[in-house]
C-alpha cells in the first residue's frame, strides 16, 4: 500500500495521464472524465473487466498485468491509488523519469477546479447516498458533474462531466484524502472507525471528520441518529449544521417506515412533509434518502421537489444487485465489508427474503480488519443469515499476516452446525448449492472480488438439488 503524498505538486496541465490501477470503480470514473477533457488516457490494472474495455471503447489504451513498457513516452502525470505497491515497475518508471506522481484524489482535485462542490463522506452509505443525489439533481434539471465509488443504476455510470457549475463526489475517508477538497457543502452519512491501519486510533479518525466537515464553506449535513456522528456534531464549530435521521430533533426527520419491499417512508422538514418511496429495500436507505434530501434542499429545492425527485431511486451495481436466479433461489451481491454494513444489507434483504432463508457468502475484507473484527463478522452473521459461508480474505493492499484467515470469522460462531469455512471458492459453490431452497436468497458480501463467484453458484444451483439442510 501506499500513503498519499498530499505534499506533491498537481500539475497546471495535463496532456496525457497514465493511470495505475484504472479498473476500479473511481478510478475508471476519472480516467473517462480526463477523456472527456481531450486528456489522451492509459492505463493498466491486474485483470481485464467490463470497466477496462468501456474505457478501451471511449479512447483510452489499457493494459492488462503492471509492466513498465505500458507508460508511453508521452504520459506527463501517473495517476494512482493507494491500493498499489511500492516496487510497481510503472510507479517506479514514471519516477525515474521525473514525471508528475499524484494520487487519485489530487486527480479529482484537478478535475473540480474551484466549481462548488459536494462533498459525501462516511464510513458507510455514502455511495448510495451520492447516487441520490446526483440523480436528484439530473431529475430537477441540474447536470452536475460527479464521481461515485460505484456506478448509479439509473445512470449507468459512476462519474460523467456535467454542464453546471456544480461538482458531487464520494470523499474518501479510508486515507484522510477528503480533507483536501475544497468543499461547498458536507454530508456525513455516519462515523464508525474503520481504516485504523491509516488512522492509527479511533481519535484520530474522528477528529479527521471534524476537520473535513469544519473547513466546508457553507454547511454540514450530517446524521443525528449515529453515535459516531454525533460526536462529531458536537466538536463542531461550524454555523450552520443541519442533521438528518429518525431522531425527533433532527432537522430532516424520517417518520412512518415500511419495510415489506421497497421502502417507503415520510419526510419532514420546517414543518412540510413529503411521502417518499424508493425502488430499494431497508430502513437504512430512507435515512440515506434524508441525507440527500438535506443537501437538495440546501441546493435551493423545496422538500416536496427534492422528495419527488429522489423517489424510485433505483441504487447502485453491487449494493444489494439481484444477479440471477436458479431453482428458484435468487443471487444477490452487496458490497458490505464492515459489520454495520453487513448488518444494514442482511437487514434489508429480510424484508424482502418473505419466508426463504438467507445464506450469506462472506469474503473478509483485509488481514487487519478481520483480525480487529472478527468476532463482530461473527455476531452479525450468525444473527442475520441462516446460513453463512465464509471465504478466505481478500487482501487488497496488505501482506498476508500469519494465522489470519477466514476461519477466524467461522470459529467466532457460537454455533457451528451455522457456518461452514470453505477456501476453494467451488466447494464453496457447490455447498451453497446443496442447501439452497426454493425460495432463499444468496448474497455475497464484501468488497473484494466476491461477486465473481456468483456464475460458479448460479451454475452449481442449476445443476444440484438441495439437501433440505
Amino acid at each position: 500500500m501506499i500513503r498519499p503524498d498530499l505534499s506533491l505538486p498537481i500539475p497546471d496541465d495535463i496532456r496525457a495521464a497514465h493511470f495505475i490501477g484504472i479498473g476500479g470503480s473511481g478510478m475508471s470514473g476519472l480516467a473517462r472524465m480526463f477523456l472527456d477533457r481531450g486528456i489522451r488516457v492509459s492505463g493498466s490494472d491486474r485483470s481485464d473487466s467490463a470497466a477496462l474495455q468501456a474505457l478501451r471503447e471511449a479512447g483510452a489504451t489499457v493494459h492488462v498485468g503492471h509492466d513498465a513498457a505500458n507508460l508511453r513516452g508521452d504520459v506527463d502525470t501517473v495517476v494512482h491509488t493507494g491500493a498499489i505497491w511500492p516496487e510497481n515497475p510503472e510507479l517506479v518508471l514514471a519516477k525515474a523519469r521525473g514525471l508528475h506522481v499524484i494520487h487519485r484524489s489530487q486527480a479529482l482535485y484537478w478535475l473540480i477546479g474551484g466549481r462548488r462542490l459536494v462533498s459525501v463522506a462516511g464510513a458507510h452509505g455514502k455511495t448510495t447516498s451520492t447516487g441520490m443525489i446526483v440523480t436528484g439533481l439530473q431529475r430537477l434539471g441540474v447536470l452536475p458533474t460527479f464521481v461515485n465509488g460505484g456506478v448509479v443504476a439509473e445512470l449507468g455510470v459512476s462519474s460523467a462531466t456535467g454542464s453546471d457549475d456544480l461538482v458531487v463526489i464520494e470523499a474518501d475517508e479510508s486515507d484522510g484524502t477528503f480533507e483536501i477538497y475544497d468543499t461547498s457543502i458536507a454530508l456525513i452519512t455516519n462515523v464508525d472507525p474503520d481504516h485504523l491501519d491509516h488512522w492509527g486510533s479511533g481519535d484520530a479518525f474522528f477528529d479527521g471528520f471534524a476537520r473535513f466537515a469544519d473547513a466546508a464553506r457553507e454547511a454540514v449535513v450530517i446524521s443525528a441518529d449515529d453515535p459516531g456522528a454525533q460526536r462529531v456534531a458536537a466538536a463542531l464549530r461550524h454555523p450552520r449544521v443541519v442533521t438528518f435521521g429518525l431522531d425527533a430533533a433532527a432537522d430532516v426527520r424520517v417518520t412512518d417506515i415500511v419495510t415489506a419491499g421497497p421502502v417507503a417512508f415520510t419526510l419532514t422538514a420546517a414543518g412540510e412533509r413529503a411521502r417518499v418511496e424508493l425502488a430499494v429495500p431497508g430502513a437504512h436507505n430512507a435515512v440515506n434518502a434524508a441525507g440527500a434530501v438535506a443537501v437538495l434542499r440546501l441546493l435551493g429545492h423545496s422538500l416536496a421537489d427534492a422528495a419527488r425527485a429522489v423517489s424510485g431511486f433505483a441504487g447502485t451495481v453491487r449494493r444489494f444487485e439481484l444477479h440471477g436466479v436458479a431453482r428458484g433461489v435468487s443471487v444477490y451481491d452487496d458490497y458490505a465489508h464492515h459489520p454495520t454494513e453487513v448488518e444494514a444489507a442482511l437487514t434489508a434483504a429480510r424484508t424482502v427474503v418473505g419466508d426463504g432463508r438467507i445464506i450469506a457468502i462472506h469474503q473478509p475484507h483485509t488481514y487487519s480488519r478481520t483480525q480487529l473484527m472478527s468476532p463482530q463478522f461473527a455476531e452479525v452473521l450468525e444473527r442475520l443469515a441462516d446460513r453463512t459461508v465464509v471465504l478466505d480474505v481478500y487482501g487488497a493492499r496488505e501482506d498476508p499476516v500469519p494465522g489470519v484467515t477466514g476461519a477466524l470469522v467461522s470459529e467466532a460462531f457460537n454455533d457451528a452446525e451455522r457456518v461452514r469455512f470453505l477456501a476453494d471458492w467451488q466447494a464453496a459453490a457447490d455447498y451453497t448449492a446443496t442447501i439452497a431452497r426454493d425460495g432463499d436468497f444468496v448474497v455475497t458480501l464484501g468488497c473484494g472480488d466476491v461477486y465473481r463467484i456468483i456464475p460458479q453458484v448460479l451454475e452449481a444451483l442449476a445443476r444440484t438439488d438441495p439437501t433440505g439442510d
